[in-house]
């Protein structure tokens, strides 16, 4: 049974990230956003109206990395200590207070952008000759010339920036702050409920009767802020909309994914060819759950459960570490050392407590470690998830050292393959560790409930869905609560088809994740996935030439395009042979675990 929650204030220390790894004070922080001040009040008095000549044009973009340096620290301070507790007003304040002041601070320096690109384009090639750091930053700012607006108006734009976020702050402060969850009943005995005691417990949970009663709770919960969501979403992407007509984009999908160096064809094709190829293999899956189980009928709300959930075992956070290092050692000893690192300086939120962040992330500061948030149910699925972040962390520390900062600001396409190979990577590991047939079952179930489901299927379906959504605002049209679900049901129903009944509270799937605030980046997953395969599989078959390209490639950071370092690693991504032998792969999984699982049944 799920615990009731702690309040920040009650989790232990050692569960807790360390900040101070950050600043080892608040005041060491407020002193380093004077300092931003002063460098910002500088390159006014020194650069503006002077950036015409490449010397001018390289310092001032000096001036302007140190700035985004002190800025990435300062921001994480604040942002994380607001993740881990969103009811504690007085973090909250101060990282609304440095927000307005960093608003004000790139409102002000907007000219450095604004005067270069009004150069000769023949000014801005001499200063990538001479730049180091910031060579690839004034690549961008030439690529971006025909989309970029006038001085007053990027001005304007900048001063603007923290309201321009304001529907995802309301996403959060309603989900994280506002939604209050009351206990629900299965067979007379109660059972507490909360956005992460759902999402981390009840969705895995083996009884049937209380995993779906806790959805039912949860959904009716939801429902009643369905309007105040939708309402936040449909202004983030209207803006969005406006932004892409203002710059003079084709629609909002070229804006966004210009961003990322990724054309439209590799973005539909992600999405459609999983959508069509992929879904016959988790149909199958999910009726394999069902037989096993002894379902009635199987229903969105039994999706996530395991194969053998009396064969899971409880793995406690020590034992995490030497699952996961000895998973990963084939990284290398350097590798090994970061994850001693992250368990000895507490890079990682273990604790559950109300008002923490849902989900999982990775934060690595410019200069610094690594901040983890997770939280912690002593499930192997927990092992997963921490190997995810760890590669995250990993990546960043490679081509954080490697790289000026302006050149570690990676493709979302490209993000995801680090975290999701370590996954792999994990699982490949165990399955060699146990010849026993029950124990394979058990590790290739675990790909696919939680690496190959959570970002081929969970995070695709938000792709598809969110897709749809664009195009309505795309005809000039709007969205509302109604709508929304709607079109989250026929994503959902035209993937699992009759394999699973798929109901009004599924359709509220829209309402969970806040990946919508953060633009392309819900079919990134999949596409990360499929590069992480193809490495995965080529270091299984090579060793250590493959690792060694694979470290090569976590240096690399932004100075390639997703295609340059897909490459890199050894996968071309130009065709769609990398993505439809994934899915050929994830249905070999499927097919095994059909197997194995007859032929321990036959054996009993």
């Amino acid at each position: 049974m799920a615990e009731k929650l702690l309040s920040r204030g009650e989790v232990p220390e050692e569960l807790t990230w360390d900040l101070s790894l950050i600043y080892k004070s608040e005041e060491l922080m407020w002193n380093d956003l004077e300092e931003c001040k002063r460098i910002v009040s500088y390159m006014e008095e020194t650069y503006k109206g002077h950036l015409d000549t490449p010397e001018n044009v390289v310092a001032c973009m000096e001036k302007l990395e140190r700035l985004n340096e002190l800025v990435t620290l300062i921001g994480n301070y604040t942002s994380l200590a607001v993740s881990v507790d969103y009811y504690d007003g007085k973090n909250l304040e101060r990282d609304a207070k440095v927000n307005s002041i960093f608003s004000d601070l790139f409102s002000r320096v907007s000219f450095v952008d604004s005067e270069i690109v009004l150069q000769d384009d023949a000014v801005i090639e001499k200063a990538i000759e001479l730049a180091e750091g910031t060579k690839n930053y004034l690549k961008n700012i030439l690529r971006s010339k025909p989309h970029q607006l006038g001085p007053e108006t990027e001005q304007v734009l900048a001063a603007y920036n923290q309201i321009l976020g304001a529907p995802y702050t309301i996403y959060e402060q309603t989900k994280l702050a506002d939604m209050k969850f009351d206990n629900f009943t299965v067979d007379g005995r109660e059972y507490p409920l909360g956005y992460s005691l759902f999402e981390d417990d009840y969705e895995y949970e083996k009884n049937t009767a209380v995993r779906r009663a806790a959805f039912k709770a949860f959904s009716s919960k939801l429902r009643q802020y369905e309007n105040v969501t939708a309402c936040a979403y449909n202004t983030e992407v209207l803006k969005q909309k406006i932004t892409a007509d203002l710059r003079g984009y084709s629609d909002v999908f070229e804006s966004l994914l210009f961003e990322q160096h990724v054309s439209k064809e590799l973005y539909n094709r992600q999405i459609d060819l999983i959508t069509e190829k992929l879904a016959p293999h988790m149909r199958r899956y999910a009726k394999l759950l069902q037989k096993i189980h002894h379902l009635d009928k199987m229903t969105f709300a039994d999706l996530k459960i395991a194969v053998d959930p009396e064969y899971d075992p409880s793995v406690t956070i020590e034992e995490s570490k030497k699952y996961i290092k000895e998973g990963l050692s084939i990284l290398g000893e350097d590798y090994g050392a970061m994850i001693d690192e992250a368990y000895r300086d507490r890079w990682v939120d273990f604790a559950k407590n109300q008002g923490k962040s849902t989900g999982g992330f990775c934060a690595s500061p410019y200069g610094r470690g690594s901040f983890i948030l997770l939280s912690w149910n002593n499930r192997m699925a927990d092992v997963f998830t921490l190997a995810h972040e760890l590669g995250h962390a990993g990546h960043f520390r490679a081509c954080n050292g490697a790289q000026s900062i302006f050149d570690t600001m990676v493709s979302g396409y490209f993000i995801e393959s680090p975290s999701t190979m370590n996954e792999l990577l994990m699982a490949h590991y165990l399955i060699k560790t146990n010849p026993d047939k029950r124990f394979r079952r058990w590790v290739l179930s675990c790909m696919i409930s939680n690496t190959y489901y959570h970002n081929f299927v969970t995070h695709l379906m938000e792709a598809a869905y969110q897709r749809e959504v664009y195009k309505i605002m795309e005809e000039g049209g709007s969205v509302h609560a109604e709508l929304l679900s709607r079109i989250m049901k026929e994503t959902l129903q035209n993937f699992w088809g009759d394999a699973v009944e798929i109901s009004d509270d599924a359709a509220l799937t829209w309402m969970r994740q806040p990946h919508y605030y953060m633009g392309l980046y819900s079919y990134t997953y999949s596409a990360g996935l499929t590069i992480a395969t193809q490495v995965c599989k080529r270091i299984e078959k090579e060793g250590q030439p493959a690792v060694d390209d694979w470290k090569k490639v976590l240096a690399a950071g932004s100075t390639l395009d997703p295609e340059g370092l897909a490459k890199m690693a050894g996968v071309d991504i130009s065709t769609d042979a990398a993505l439809l032998d994934t899915i050929d792969y994830i249905g070999g999984i499927i097919d095994e675990i059909c197997r194995l699982t007859e032929e321990i049944e036959a054996e009993k």
